[in-house]
């Protein structure tokens, strides 16, 4: 190998520390102002009250909840250096509660010292139990602490409530394909922090390919780049190319976790879309769902009560589809069992939608709940007299009362198979008749 520098060489060519490029690319361009930091323009951009606080000298004590690789640690740290304010950093799984009190007599230390309350960080702060978080209260209820913690779960679910209501909650966002755009040519262009020593060279369209393969994931992006960038070098080239992003990288990264809120989050996209009747935004959902490895037997669950309640009797088929599918699924498993709710889901989407089965079981519930308990008619108890046989007439219907008094709680809808019910209804019933015509007036 030449003298010149390279990407794996242990020492730095400044200061020579050895094993300095060890280091992820990720890690080495981990920004450290609010200048350099991507993203996240809805709670820092320009007069955004974070920023201004920031700006200002104030940290406030916070949860910064989202998903891996949006800069949640990188904001802790430029909070504390912005501020001038001491940093403490806490592993939330390995750290007891005598631990936590001798942090917090730190924090009391150097507060007497600064006149400035420290920044306690806790990195997946929802991994603490109850007794870790309340040994932290009271120090942060007073201000000798300024709590800031971070989370991929939702922290409304995962985190003390007492505490909690002593914090502000910042929700960041996956970063979008141009912030890791500029990222990722920063760092393929920085010959001190990133891959300029390299000397290797990429198309625009080819970091926006890395960009768009991330997922919003800016480490996922610095990953991919500096993988890619150390094969081209290794093969002793200098241009990177999409083959060899697709090579060395795979496919794109997908921000879902069936035990998370992604899996909560797309399962209510695939609901709405066919309730929507979208079938491509359907079979886009459920494509999610799967390739996440999510649960078929969970799934072929959600599109037989959707079935029942936002199709319902406009299409009775759509139930007998769904059934029959989550059957079939059970019996042939992966990898064809997309083949059958492809099918599924795009019936369900297509089909006419009617809710009123739904409404119906959930107006009689109510007037049940209301004390609206109304006595079985003699007629027709198993011991009763007078109960007239249906099928003893050409009809097969004859009027009889089925309700000591009338109610009324199904409504058919106007699309698909509700329209020969309602018709057939009014036919037999003054009540469906009365209000057929109260529409038409």
């Amino acid at each position: 190998m030449t003298k010149e520098r390279s990407l794996f060489d242990t020492q730095n060519e400044d200061n020579q520390t050895p094993g300095v490029f060890e280091v992820p690319l990720a890690e080495r361009m981990r920004p450290s102002s609010l200048d350099d930091y991507a993203g996240q323009q809805h709670i820092l951009g320009p007069s955004k009250p974070l920023r201004v606080m920031l700006e200002g000298g104030k940290v406030p004590s916070c949860i910064l909840y989202g998903p891996p690789g949006v800069g949640k640690t990188t904001l802790v740290r430029i909070m504390a250096k912005t501020t001038g304010r001491e940093l403490l950093e806490i592993n939330a799984v390995s750290a007891k509660v005598e631990t936590l009190r001798t942090l917090v007599e730190r924090a009391k230390e150097l507060k007497r010292i600064s006149g400035r309350s420290a920044v306690a960080f806790v990195d997946e702060i929802y991994h603490f139990n109850s007794k870790q978080q309340n040994a932290l209260l009271p120090a942060v209820e007073v201000g000798d602490i300024i709590l800031v913690g971070t989370t991929t779960e939702n922290p409304w679910f995962e985190i003390n409530k007492t505490l909690l209501s002593r914090m502000v909650v910042y929700t960041l966002k996956p970063l979008e394909e141009e912030d890791l755009f500029t990222l990722l040519s920063r760092a393929l262009g920085d010959k001190e922090r990133g891959l300029g020593m390299l000397g290797v060279t990429a198309d625009d369209e080819v970091l926006r390919k890395i960009a768009a393969l991330a997922g919003g994931d800016a480490r996922q992006s610095l990953t991919r780049l500096e993988t890619a960038a150390s094969a081209v070098a290794l093969r002793g080239g200098s241009a990177l190319t999409e083959e060899i992003v697709s090579e060395s990288t795979g496919t794109a990264s997908q921000r879902y976790d069936r035990a998370s809120n992604d899996h909560y989050a797309v399962i209510s996209a695939l609901i709405k879309s066919i309730r929507g009747s979208d079938p491509d935004a359907a079979v886009y959902w459920l494509a999610r769902m799967l390739t996440g490895g999510d649960d078929l037997r969970f799934i072929c669950r959600r599109l037989c009560i959707l079935a029942a309640e936002d199709i319902g009797l406009a299409d009775p088929m759509a139930l007998v589809v769904a059934q029959n599918a989550a059957a079939a699924v059970d019996r042939v498993g992966m990898p064809e069992a997309p083949l059958i709710l492809s099918e599924a889901v795009i019936y369900l989407a297509s089909a006419p939608k009617s809710n009123s089965a739904y409404l119906a079981i959930n107006a009689a519930t109510k007037a049940i709940e209301k004390g609206d308990l109304m006595e079985v008619p003699y007629h027709l108890r198993n011991d009763g007299e007078g109960y007239v046989y249906p099928h003893d007439f050409p009809a097969h219907w004859t009027p009889q009362a089925y309700l000591p008094e009338v109610r009324r709680f199904y409504r058919p809808g106007k699309l698909g198979s509700e329209i020969r019910i309602a018709e057939r209804l009014k036919n037999f019933w003054k009540r469906f008749a009365e209000d057929d015509a109260k529409q038409k007036s």
